[in-house]
């Protein structure tokens, strides 16, 4: 009976230690891991130093870019500007797009009438100044409205 407790109590020490030299090798992995991850987000935000020689590279790289990518609109800019001109270049070369609009209107039988003597007297209007109104917002157009 003494042998077997004796056999009994070294097997459970030795698997006490096996279970111990589990958990602390599976803490150590856990820890290198968290230690490589922690490296390669550093790693992520080091970059590259910047010297005066690596700017003036990227430099002239970006200005060579940006150069080619302006000479892309430009071209384009042309090709469209051969096609189509401004509305201003449309009015300075015919002068009969000044009325244009108005005899559009007038073929569509949209003549619009103003009675001007209706304007003529607005001394009698009573018409509240905004800027008395301390509420008015102009940014706002729910702030004129009255309660």
């Amino acid at each position: 009976m003494v042998m077997i407790f004796t056999l009994v109590t070294a097997v459970q020490e030795k698997l006490n230690e096996i279970v111990d030299q589990i958990k602390t090798r599976r803490e150590e992995e856990k820890k290198q891991k968290e230690k490589e991850a922690e490296e390669a987000e550093k790693q992520l935000f080091h970059g590259t130093p910047v010297t005066i020689e690596n700017f003036l590279s990227w430099k002239a790289k970006f200005d060579a870019e940006l150069l080619e990518i302006k000479k892309k609109r430009m071209k384009e800019e042309e090709q469209a500007g051969k096609n189509k001109l401004s509305g201003k270049q449309l009015f300075e070369t015919d002068h009969n797009l000044d009325t244009s609009d108005i005899q559009f209107l007038e073929d569509a039988g949209n003549n619009v009438e103003v009675d001007e003597s209706l304007f003529q007297e607005m001394d009698d209007l009573e018409l509240e100044d905004d800027e008395d109104d301390p509420d008015y917002n102009p940014a706002d157009p729910e702030s004129d409205s009255t309660d």
